[in-house]
């Protein structure tokens, strides 16, 4: 059907495609690697901040506040930040809550 001079040159065309593809796959994985390290430092910090107890936690923002006092004297943006963040989240996280409670709430008196 295909002379012996075209089944070699598609052989060869073959080989070097399959070449390129293993050349890309492994630049794609190194990639990804070096994009995924700073998720799995992140990933790593919030695993160790879970593990603390809920008491270490709330000691850690007095904390934070004089290392940041001594570290960044002149830095009120930050000062406020760090005052008010915990806080925030916290009622943020408490809206969450209640949303989901009432969420579940209305759907199941619908159902019933």
């Amino acid at each position: 059907m295909y002379p012996d001079r075209e089944m070699t040159r598609l052989a060869a065309r073959k080989v070097a495609l399959r070449r390129d593809i293993a050349l890309h796959r492994t630049q794609c994985a190194a990639a990804a690697a070096r994009v995924a390290q700073p998720l799995g430092w992140l990933d790593r910090a919030l695993a160790f901040w879970r593990r603390l107890s809920p008491l270490a936690q709330f000691a850690a923002v007095p904390a934070g506040l004089l290392v940041q006092r001594f570290v960044f004297p002149r830095r009120k943006i930050l000062r406020t930040l760090v005052r008010w963040g915990p806080l925030v989240f916290g009622a943020i996280r408490g809206i969450n809550r209640a949303v989901k409670t009432r969420v579940g709430h209305t759907q199941s008196s619908n159902n019933g």
